[in-house]
């Protein structure tokens, strides 16, 4: 795509020069309003020096999205540079599974475009619109025998269907990790799939699970069961997993299960239901992972209120001796806010016993880009 010029002020030109892959709508001028969402722009300072390449967005808080900075246009020879980089920090990974995050977006230097690989399958996706033409020409680049793109969602009108790009992308698809084999249900599932960047609480798990006497776990928001199916290998007597989709539980039931006796599913919204629990019921490893609940900075006290009764109601039903584990992908919470509040919400008799760091192909390059947040806490 050919690029047009722009001329940015000095505030959004300070921005680029701290390295930093994003500039806000208010951080440009009116001018910028003639542009086409997903055009790639030129962009030079006062004195008509070019300092950068990106992507304009038409709509939303982040208005220009950086591609790289210099004056060189970005090409199909950077696109090639800037994949095979990100390949090669993977490599090391790529010994222990081929479920991988092979392109985490701006963290990798291609902006709104996530790559996830299950096995002979990658999924691509944007989660920006603008981004969705830098994603089907990462699509084409990838060397993987099956290529599935997923458009980024609009904010108006209908979603745009999934598109086989190469080969022919199964309805499930298969990866292993650590020896452990799971799938993937690339039809109905989540973005792309699954979530790849809870390994490591998976690894987490398998440790837990298989230093304790057969504990038994709640997993909350369990989605298509992957946690349930390591927590039941490595030597739980019963998980109860707990999901308003149907069809996700369902498809727990029929790919993540080795002995159907030691699984239970209930159909249900976990803010209704678990404070319903009976006072009774206590289990020996708790796992709290909600879905994001907001990208509007606005709406943050809203959604740590709401935190703090899931995170009350869950340590009711935590054994003595047992785990508790807090998760949160919403990226408007920030990492200290988070931890503080559960820390406060959870009491004294709730230490912290692990602040899981963040897999390796899912790098945090900027500090919008830390996410995802998983504690652990032991009970005493």
């Amino acid at each position: 795509m050919k690029p047009r010029r722009y001329q940015l002020r000095k505030d959004a030109v300070a921005i680029i020069e701290r390295g930093h892959p994003w500039i806000f709508r208010e951080q440009l001028s009116s001018a910028a309003t003639v542009f086409a969402d997903g055009q790639w722009l030129r962009l030079v300072d006062g004195q008509n020096n070019v300092i950068g390449h990106g992507i304009y967005e038409a709509e939303g808080a982040i208005a220009i999205r950086m591609l790289d900075r210099g004056a060189t246009a970005p090409d199909a020879a950077w696109l090639r540079t800037t994949l095979d980089a990100a390949l090669a920090r993977r490599s090391e990974l790529a010994k222990h599974t081929d479920g991988i995050r092979l392109v985490h977006g701006e963290s990798d230097g291609l902006p709104a475009v996530v790559v996830d690989q299950f096995g002979d399958t990658a999924v691509v996706a944007s989660y920006s619109p603008g981004s969705d033409a830098l994603a089907r020409y990462v699509g084409h680049a990838l060397r993987t025998p099956n290529v599935l793109l997923r458009p980024a969602r609009r904010r108006r009108g209908p979603p745009l269907p999934a598109r086989t790009l190469r080969g022919s992308p199964p309805a499930v698809a298969h990866f292993t990790e650590y020896g452990i084999p799971f799938a993937v249900d690339l039809e109905h599932g989540h973005k792309t799939g699954t979530y790849l960047d809870l390994r490591g609480l998976r690894r987490y798990l398998t440790t837990k699970v298989k230093q304790s006497a057969h504990p038994r776990v709640l997993n909350l928001f369990s989605y298509s069961g992957m946690l349930g199916r390591v927590a039941e290998l490595a030597g739980a007597r019963e998980i109860v997993h707990v999901d308003q989709s149907e069809r996700a539980l369902a498809f727990a039931a029929a790919h993540h299960v080795g002995d159907p006796s030691k699984h239970k599913y209930v159909n249900a919204d976990v803010f209704e239901w678990l404070p319903e629990l009976d006072a009774g019921e206590k289990f020996d490893l708790v796992i709290v992972d909600p879905p994001s609940m907001t990208s509007k900075k606005a709406q943050v006290p809203g959604v740590l209120a709401a935190y703090k009764k899931l995170y009350k109601a869950a340590m009711e039903h935590t054994s003595s001796g047992g785990v508790l584990i807090a998760a949160c992908c919403t990226s408007r919470v920030e990492r200290a806010v988070f931890k503080s509040t559960v820390v406060q919400t959870l009491g004294s008799r709730f230490s912290l016993g692990e602040d899981i760091a963040p897999e390796p192909d899912h790098p945090v390059g900027f500090p919008q880009a830390d996410y995802l947040k998983i504690l652990a806490f032991d009970v005493g």
